[in-house]
């Protein structure tokens, strides 16, 4: 009489299900396995994607090539006796124009003695709409104008700030009145009051030789 014997894998014993478990791990192993291979595969087979931004467009300085240089002069006999320097240089891939500024003028009956040094930032509006420059001066304030081009003018607006002075306004007016010579009419208006002429220099350009750029 012949004995059978019966063999079955008990999935309900801990030993079945480990065994179970170790067949599940090795099919995700080797179902990964193969998707990996095939991204790779078509990551070989697809050429690399390169990104770029959209620059803008340059822009259009040359209403203002005559200013580009360094600058010294004095204040008119009508204007509190003072020296002024300006240097203006572009930057960046000539995208901005970098202003360097300084003041220096006696007091009156009406100001105090001033003493200032000055570094803006103009850059193009969008659409060519003029221009904007930021002005950080040695007194802390941080402000804003609105500048336009008008043949020999250039003009200066305020337009408010980060930091400007606490109810004041000031805008200037650079006319060029010659091969190398320009004016810098500068008006300021008080809190609540209209605007009174502050000063205006006479500046010239300095030679290569003499050429020491403001504020630096």
């Amino acid at each position: 009489m012949k004995r059978q014997m019966d063999f079955t894998l008990d999935t309900d014993s801990p030993g079945g299900a480990t065994a179970r478990g170790r067949s599940w791990a090795r099919a995700l192993i080797l179902a990964l396995a193969c998707a990996l291979s095939g991204a790779t595969a078509a990551a070989k087979d697809k050429p690399p994607v390169q990104y770029q931004i959209p620059l803008p467009a340059a822009p259009d300085y040359s209403g203002l090539d005559w200013l580009l240089g360094e600058w010294a002069g004095r204040t008119v006999d009508s204007s509190p006796a003072g020296e002024v320097r300006l240097s203006v240089t572009p930057d960046l891939e000539k995208h901005f124009l970098i202003f360097r500024g300084e003041v220096s003028l006696a007091a009156t009956q009406t100001v105090p003695a001033t003493k200032e040094s000055w570094m803006g930032i103009l850059s193009a509006n969008p659409g060519g709409a003029g221009f904007t420059l930021r002005v950080f001066s040695s007194t802390g304030f941080i402000t804003r104008y609105r500048v336009t081009v008008d043949g020999p003018q250039v003009r200066l607006n305020p337009e408010g700030g980060d930091r400007p002075p606490p109810d004041w306004l000031f805008r200037r007016v650079l006319e060029r009145t010659g091969p190398g010579e320009f004016t810098d009419a500068v008006q300021a208006a008080p809190p609540a009051k209209p605007f009174f002429d502050y000063y205006t220099a006479k500046l010239t350009r300095v030679p290569s030789s003499q050429k020491t750029s403001p504020a630096h």
